[in-house]
């Protein structure tokens, strides 16, 4: 059970977080009587916190409008969670250009955890194994990635200086939709406001970014992730490849995913369900082909090559090494 300075603690919290808090609330997030309550409330106000009363059928406690808020304090839960969500964030890649803030901001917190909170913490992550190696991330600046969420929020234009994957450096205008993380790295998409297409940028490749004067109205249709996924599906690559699968869209994107391939989904035949197996249109576009027949193999299900004739050749290949490998064993 909680001593009597923590559940104080505790009801603090509690009315930093804003509005008026019952005190039948009150009485049930820290387990205790209501009058017990009302006594925490007065060792808070003797300790000059302004806690005020306030009547009525909705009434309660709340802090004083205006009062200055002591420095932050966490549980021992909140914290181990902070510094979890730092790891996991420097793990994915996911901070900005201010590598060594990541570190520092760790550093702060782990200075001023109780010794026993320290050590669960140091060894948790002596535990803790990530399935995967960390890489190199290009990560964006940090006054651009808060420039462009301030733009999301209030739909305001963003002149930006943009140097694409070849070098080659662009000054354009976009009204930006959203931000998305995806796969340790940050992006921007929205429409360009020159071509009036949608675009999808990468924001450590944004030298400059500048909210512009006047606003604009966000379309309606899919989520800034979903324009994402299906611009790296749409991106121009070496190859096209067009296929029919027989199967279901779950089965289908298991191994294709929507970053991957665009898959046509048709309204089924009449009385047919639309979750039943049959022919669906693929299509995606790759700089090489030699990944997709181990992908094709493991989808398991009817195909088609619609094209390109060279993916055909690159299946029978992949057939005739695994019929080898079965005669050897």
């Amino acid at each position: 059970m909680a001593r009597p300075t923590g559940r104080v603690l505790t009801l603090l919290e509690l009315l930093q977080s804003g509005g008026t808090r019952t005190v039948a609330e009150l009485s049930d997030r820290l387990g205790v009587e209501g009058r017990t309550v009302r006594r925490y409330v007065e060792h808070l106000t003797d300790l000059g916190v302004p806690v005020e009363s306030v009547r009525g059928r909705y009434g309660g406690y709340r802090l004083a409008p205006g009062y200055r808020l002591p420095p932050l304090m966490l549980s021992d839960d909140e914290a181990l969670a902070v510094l979890l969500g730092l790891v996991a964030g420097r793990r994915a890649g996911l901070t900005s250009t201010e590598h060594t803030a990541n570190e520092t901001a760790s550093a702060k917190i782990r200075r001023v955890l109780p010794k026993h909170i320290a050590r669960r913490l140091d060894t948790l992550l002596e535990a803790l194994a990530f399935t995967d190696e960390p890489g190199e991330f290009d990560t964006p600046n940090t006054g651009v990635l808060l420039t462009f969420a301030d733009a999301v929020r209030h739909r305001r234009p963003v002149s930006i200086r943009y140097t694409d994957r070849h070098g080659r450096r662009t000054e354009r205008t976009l009204h930006a939709y959203g931000i998305v993380a995806h796969s340790g790295r940050w992006y921007v998409t929205g429409m360009d406001a020159q071509t009036g297409e949608d675009r999808t940028f990468r924001l450590d490749r944004i030298a400059d970014a500048r909210t512009l004067p006047g606003t604009f109205e966000a379309p309606a249709g899919p989520g800034p992730a979903q324009r994402v996924l299906s611009g790296f599906a749409a991106a121009e690559y070496q190859h096209k490849v067009t296929l029919r699968i027989y199967g279901t869209a779950q089965q289908i994107r298991a191994h294709l995913p929507a970053s991957v391939a665009k898959l046509e989904e048709h309204e089924p035949p009449s009385g047919q369900d639309r979750g039943a197996e049959r022919w669906l249109r693929v299509e995606l576009r790759a700089e090489r082909l030699d990944w997709l027949p181990p992908v094709l193999a493991a989808l398991d299900r009817p195909f088609v090559i619609e094209r390109p004739d060279e993916l055909r050749d690159l299946i029978e290949a992949f057939a005739d090494r695994l019929a080898s490998y079965a005669r050897q064993a």
